[in-house]
């Protein structure tokens, strides 16, 4: 954050000027009371009354002007900082690696990214607004010294007492603040977890598990925001009440002067004003520590993701693929040969290994169906050749490049990947099909939403391809979420192409279109299958059986069939399964 403020110290400094110009303001207000009435009242003179009123005017217009100017550059640099923030976090977010998702809740990550900037912002509001309370309180303890020093001693005595309360309360507050900050994350998390996943909460009829999770969480932060409130409620008061004392002395002792004559009506006058002033900066103290607690506790959650370095980063000196994405080079050779050399990977260490000395190598323009067993390692291949993940050992290669050694943006483009779990956005379906290429011209659109067997359906909805889907996609059977997703896998134009069991959720009576679509998609277009219906496993040149994170056997489909036992097991497994789902689902 003190980075981020450095950026912003020219705007910050305006506000701290003009702060400190309502400061000048404020405090001649009661000296120029104090001549009006000592030289216009006392003396009876009209013209000094008009004339020091008058000037009571402009230092009180003065003030506003000012007052106006140190709230709009406060504000200005406060949302401007957490929309810096915001887009920092959000951006780091995205550079972060697959794992840190996989371990951190989205709810606490929404928490930082809202809640948590929002408590810095309030903290940037406070900086200029508090130099200038703070030079109100030391311009105004100057004069009344000046005026009578004993005075200004029974006045200001409680000043010290004040700021004693203040250290204990920013003390005893600090943990309460720190807890709410943690509640509250928890709760963002479960009600980020119950609207995304309100179909399965409705399915299972758990709405009342939900709302007893969301219940439990709500106690806690009305717990600790209730401890937070009687930290307050304990020293609020006295912190309100001393500089009130100030007051009292200044009436009592004052008055006594002014009837001696060693103080005139005016400085008893200004005294009591100056006094007044005083009250609003010191209550605003306890706020200010308050405030400050908060931003501190937010922005160390802040720091926390800001801090974390993304694992799957660009090499220093990137190589670049040997073409531009295409499918030839130019002189006839083709592109898209992937190699896995001795792969080994854990996805977490320490920990079990999916893959273990993998040696796989797929030719550009083929096509390979990996098969196997839940946990043989089918999906993290395909996690590994865009670097979702680094392999523990070994090393995977695109046409010849170690995939480490290439900028991870250009790496990406070349690669597109229909995944088994649909994810559509918040959008129109044109939107989603040219998600990797905006600018996709229609043709583009409509000729791979053909390709993917879309384009009837999509034509059926309200709006064409104009119309919107909806959160998440859900508005849209499963089969045609992911015919969407393999027309906006066709738009990015991959030269390597993962089906992820991209056929799962396709209707029976839609899979020969959806299985045509395929074919021509892959034709001529290296492409990893990864697939349990032995129709979708036919469509691949090669077939490669995974067995405990390596290769137990390879060829086409149908030689499997005929010459291996686990290959047919595996299939029958896979079978089963796809039926028990069906049948689960009605």
């Amino acid at each position: 954050m003190r980075t981020q403020l450095g950026h912003q110290w020219k705007g910050l400094t305006a506000g701290v000027i003009a702060g400190l110009a309502w400061t000048a303001a404020k405090v001649a207000v009661p000296a120029l009371v104090a001549v009006a009435i000592d030289r216009g009242i006392g003396d009876g003179s009209n013209s000094a009354l008009l004339k020091w009123s008058l000037a009571i005017l402009v230092a009180g217009v003065v003030a506003g002007i000012c007052s106006g100017l140190r709230r709009w550059f406060a504000f200005r640099e406060a949302r401007w900082s957490e929309a810096m923030l915001r887009d920092r976090i959000f951006a780091h977010l995205q550079r972060l690696h697959f794992a840190f998702h996989d371990e951190v809740q989205t709810g606490q990550l929404m928490s930082r990214a809202n809640t948590d900037l929002q408590q810095v912002q309030a903290f940037v509001v406070m900086i200029p607004i508090t130099i200038s309370n703070a030079a109100t309180v030391l311009a105004a303890a100057v004069i009344m010294f000046s005026i009578n020093p004993l005075l200004a001693l029974l006045a200001l005595g409680p000043l010290p007492f004040v700021n004693v309360l203040a250290r204990r309360f920013s003390s005893n507050l600090f943990p309460s603040v720190m807890a709410i900050q943690a509640e509250s994350a928890e709760l963002a998390t479960v009600v980020e977890e119950t609207v995304s996943g309100i179909r399965v909460v409705k399915g299972f009829g758990s709405e009342s598990v939900q709302s007893a999770k969301l219940r439990s969480e709500v106690d806690d932060v009305y717990d600790r925001s209730i401890d937070a409130t009687r930290v307050r409620a304990r020293y609020m008061p006295a912190m309100d009440l001393l500089p009130n004392l100030g007051l009292l002395a200044v009436l009592g002792y004052g008055g006594h002067l002014v009837l001696n004559g060693d103080l005139t009506i005016g400085e008893l006058v200004a005294f009591n004003t100056y006094v007044a002033l005083l009250i609003w900066p010191l209550r605003m103290l306890g706020q200010i520590v308050a405030q400050g607690q908060r931003a501190a506790a937010a922005s160390g959650r802040v720091a926390e993701v800001l801090a974390t370095d993304p694992q799957i980063v660009d090499h220093p000196h990137p190589r670049h693929l040997p073409a531009a994405p295409s499918q030839s080079n130019g002189n006839g050779e083709a592109l898209g040969e992937v190699r896995f050399d001795a792969v080994s990977f854990a996805y977490s260490d320490p920990g079990p290994r999916i893959l273990d000395s993998l040696d796989l190598v797929i030719e550009p323009g083929a096509s390979v169906a990996l098969v196997g067993a839940t946990g043989s390692g089918k999906t993290t291949v395909a996690r590994l050749i865009p670097r979702f993940y680094d392999v523990t050992g070994g090393s995977v290669s695109l046409d010849g490049v170690d995939v480490r050694d290439l900028r991870v943006h250009e790496l990406r483009r070349a690669i597109g990947i229909v995944f088994e779990d649909t994810f559509l956005f918040n959008d129109t379906v044109r939107a989603n099909i040219a998600f990797a290429d905006p600018d996709a011209s229609d043709e583009a659109v409509l000729r791979a939403s053909r390709l993917a067997g879309a384009h009837d359906f999509i034509m059926e909805m309200p709006e064409g391809y104009d119309s919107l889907i909806g959160e998440r996609g859900f508005s849209l059977s499963g089969g045609q979420r992911q015919r969407i997703a393999i027309a906006r896998a066709i738009v990015a134009d991959p030269r390597v192409l993962i089906l992820d069991d991209a056929t799962s959720a396709v209707d029976p009576t839609k899979e020969h279109e959806i299985r045509d679509a395929l074919a021509e998609v892959m034709r001529g277009r290296t492409t990893i299958v990864i697939a349990h219906r032995p129709a979708t496993v036919a469509l691949a040149d090669r077939v490669v059986l995974l067995e405990d994170g390596h290769v137990v056997a390879e060829g086409t489909h149908d030689s499997l069939l005929g010459e291996s036992e686990r290959y047919r097991s595996v299939l029958a497994a896979g079978e089963s399964e796809r039926w028990a789902a069906t049948a689960a689902g009605g």
